[in-house]
């Protein structure tokens, strides 16, 4: 009697194992399966290509100024089928960061990576254009910013901080580009990959600025300037240069420019909303051009972007 009930308890043990088994994949097939579309829609829009193309200007310009920065070598070495013929970049080099911001700014090169892998095998691509990261270019930029030449000039690539403060200028411009394309993307290919970039350029930048506002007080050697100082510069002088409102702050503001009106700290820069700012591609290339003008290369792009977008522009009268 023993044996039936011990034979019995078995098979039991092996009938509630199997269905329980049974009820988690079926669960698991229905929870991981793929997004449903609607049945007519369009993976990719033509009219998509292009906008999503001209990211890949400023997705090449993180690339290889997060790479080289953290490793001493950058796209041509990490993945050289993504440069697609493309120039080397003038001045990049090496930076010299702690271990805590070196592991930050390589993790940023390496998702930079993939963000140009994700739209080149989405979108097309065009050859990396010619950038200029050379601590000169930045010098002019900061200079520019303050009014007035930095003695010594300005070089990103000295320490930890000044190697941020140089990387405040640009995964926020990146942001704002894509929260400026989203409402132009239709298809739905694009729009997930639209999304997935926008979430990881927010999170960067984001981790920027939180760097910096933990530092906000701190003087930036041998300036005389505190950080906070330097952001509000480099913020004032993008909304110059793109000319259309303020779509871009420091990491401390005047109350009526934080959130509800009620914080001067800015550890995230939005509206009156708290909604992220947007810029379309002119105001990016005259951000990225340093010249405030989207038909005059120069600054980050010395012969100008590529892609239709931006060769459009240059191409105009």
């Amino acid at each position: 009697m023993a044996n039936i009930s011990t034979s019995t308890s078995f098979f039991m043990f092996v009938v509630v194992l199997f269905f329980s088994r049974l009820i988690h994949n079926c669960f698991s097939f229905r929870t991981c399966q793929q997004q449903m579309y609607q049945e007519y829609a369009i993976p990719i829009y033509t009219e998509d290509i292009d906008m999503m193309q001209f990211a890949e200007n400023l997705e090449h310009l993180e690339a290889d100024f997060f790479l080289w920065g953290a490793l001493g070598y950058g796209l041509d070495q990490v993945a050289p089928w993504l440069v697609m013929g493309g120039p080397p970049p003038i001045g990049a080099q090496r930076a010299n960061l702690d271990n805590l911001t070196q592991r930050i700014i390589e993790e940023f090169g390496y998702q930079e990576v993939g963000h140009l892998r994700a739209l080149k095998t989405t979108v097309g691509g065009f050859p990396r254009p010619l950038m200029d990261l050379s601590a000169h270019n930045f010098a002019k930029v900061f200079d520019e910013a303050f009014s007035f030449p930095l003695v010594p000039p300005f070089d990103p690539y000295r320490d930890s901080l000044s190697y941020m403060l140089g990387s405040y200028m640009i995964p926020y411009v990146g942001l704002i580009g894509y929260v400026g394309t989203n409402p132009n993307i239709n298809g739905y290919i694009t729009k997930r990959l639209l999304a997935g970039l926008l979430g990881v350029e927010a999170g960067q930048d984001a981790v920027i600025r939180s760097y910096l506002y933990e530092r906000a007080k701190e003087v930036v050697h041998p300036y005389n300037r505190t950080v906070t100082e330097f952001t509000v510069a480099i913020s004032e002088l993008r909304n110059l240069l793109a000319m259309c409102g303020i779509k871009d702050e420091g990491i401390i503001v005047p109350l009526e420019l934080g959130a509800e009106n009620r914080t001067m700290s800015n550890v995230l820069s939005a509206n009156n909303d708290s909604l992220s700012y947007w810029r379309t591609p002119r105001e990016l290339l005259r951000i990225v051009y340093g010249t405030g003008d989207e038909h005059v290369p120069g600054g980050f792009f010395p012969h100008g972007a590529n892609g239709r977008i931006a060769r459009g522009f240059l191409e105009e009268p």
